[in-house]
């Protein structure tokens, strides 16, 4: 059930952190991957690889939608197909928000929620097609947040790009779900990565953010796996427009 031998999946943001634990594990439950990123994905490639998966490193700056149209053409030409989009990359702009600028609010929503949905919709266009002439169901995961569900502090534009993260995901599985492609959100809590650093070098902002965690720890990229691999697989052929917190706990608070 959880099985994704045979299965290509286009991971962006796969260079490190969460997208290269995201490739990872699918690549462990069989998937062979093409790697998005804007600098090099040869670490992700190369592990990929070792566990005797094929893996190609596409190079896309997705701060705009140029390259959306390559990310697909190329990963057809190298697998035949794909049947997973995995929409990991993304950015953060901190700021109060009475100083916050418009270079920094443009930049995140073009990367965060508008290359998201024309990725999307190229992947969307694709997977239905394929399903149409009998390959199968195809699986869109975008990666929402916390602040999918929450305001948080100081980062406007974030927190507006990931609420219309997860709106986007039920939206597209209202219209695609019965044409054959699933359309779900993964929300990481509090992930020790390069988005989160000045987070966890504020002593006062780490202590607070530990002590409302129920794990009682940061999260690790590799913690996200499971759930990429679950929505990735038949095991979540009836799951659509759902956002699964992967938090330690967070929300439940």
């Amino acid at each position: 059930m959880f099985d994704l031998t045979g299965k290509v999946a286009v991971v962006t943001g796969a260079n490190t952190g969460i997208g290269q634990a995201i490739a990872l594990a699918l690549a462990e439950a069989g998937a062979d991957i093409a790697a998005v990123g804007r600098s090099s994905c040869d670490e992700t490639v190369a592990a990929v690889q070792a566990l005797g998966r094929k893996a190609v490193f596409v190079a896309a700056d997705l701060s705009s939608v140029a390259p959306v149209g390559d990310i697909v053409e190329q990963t057809v030409a190298e697998f035949g197909g794909f049947d997973i989009l995995v929409n990991n990359a993304g950015i953060i702009r901190r700021a109060d928000s009475v100083d916050f600028t418009e270079a920094d609010w443009d930049a995140v929503i073009d990367t965060n929620l508008k290359s998201v949905f024309f990725l999307c919709q190229a992947a969307g266009r694709h997977m239905i097609a394929a399903h149409e002439q009998g390959r199968g169901r195809g699986k869109i995961i975008n990666i929402a947040s916390m602040l999918t569900f929450q305001g948080g502090i100081r980062v406007p534009s974030y927190t507006a790009s990931k609420s219309g993260v997860g709106g986007l995901t039920k939206l597209l599985a209202n219209e695609w779900s019965a044409k054959g492609v699933n359309v779900n959100a993964i929300a990481p809590g509090y992930i020790a990565t390069n988005n989160t650093t000045a987070l966890r070098d504020d002593e006062d902002r780490n202590a607070a953010i530990l002590a409302r965690i129920p794990a009682a720890r940061w999260g690790k990229p590799s913690d996200l796996g499971g759930a990429a691999v679950f929505l990735s697989s038949s095991a979540s052929d009836y799951v659509d427009g759902h956002i699964l917190a992967v938090d330690g706990g967070w929300l439940a608070r």
